[in-house]
C-alpha cells in the first residue's frame, strides 16, 4: 500500500525510518472514535436514575476508590434499592461517568491495570491514594564504582 508509508520514511544510517505525516495521518484516522456517554440510556426512567445515582455516588464517596466489582458488593451491603443486576449498575456509572460525577483512573498493579472509580479527582483521599501506589521508577542504576568509592 503506497498510503502506509513504505515509500515516503527517510532511512537514516541505522537503516530504521522516520514517522512521516502520512502514517500519522493512517495511525489517527485507524482508531476507534471514544464512546459518547451522555447518550448512554440508564434503562429507568429519570428521576429514578437519579435517586439511583445519588446513592452510588454516596457508596464510591464513602468507601474511597472502588473497583467495579467492590462497588457493586458495596452497593449491595448498603441496600441499594433500584438495580437490578452488576450490568444494570455498569450502565448507570457509565451514565454518571458521562454527567461528570464520577471519574474512572488507571492504577497499573504489575503488568496489568486496575480501573479505579472516585467521587471527585479534588479528593485529597484520591490523591493520597495515587501518590502512595504510584510506582517509583529508578532512572540510573548505580554504578559499581560509586559503591566503591564511598566504601
Amino acid at each position: 500500500m503506497w498510503f502506509g508509508g513504505g515509500a515516503f520514511r527517510a532511512s537514516t544510517s541505522t537503516g530504521s525510518g522516520l514517522i512521516t505525516s502520512a502514517t500519522a495521518f493512517v495511525r489517527h484516522f485507524s482508531r476507534k472514535r471514544a464512546e459518547n456517554l451522555r447518550k448512554i440510556n440508564p434503562k429507568v426512567s429519570f428521576p429514578e436514575a437519579n435517586s439511583i445515582a445519588r446513592d452510588l455516588y454516596d457508596v464510591v464517596k464513602q468507601h474511597g476508590p472502588l473497583t467495579i466489582s467492590n462497588t457493586w458488593v458495596q452497593a449491595k451491603d448498603s441496600g441499594l434499592s433500584g438495580l437490578n443486576s452488576k450490568t444494570h449498575m455498569k450502565i448507570m456509572l457509565k451514565w454518571m461517568r458521562g454527567r461528570k460525577m464520577l471519574k474512572l483512573f488507571p492504577n497499573q498493579v504489575g503488568s496489568t491495570k486496575k480501573f479505579l472509580l472516585c467521587s471527585l479527582p479534588e479528593d485529597p483521599e484520591v490523591t493520597e491514594f495515587r501518590t502512595s501506589s504510584a510506582v517509583k521508577v529508578q532512572n540510573r542504576k548505580p554504578s559499581v564504582k560509586r559503591k566503591k568509592q564511598k566504601k
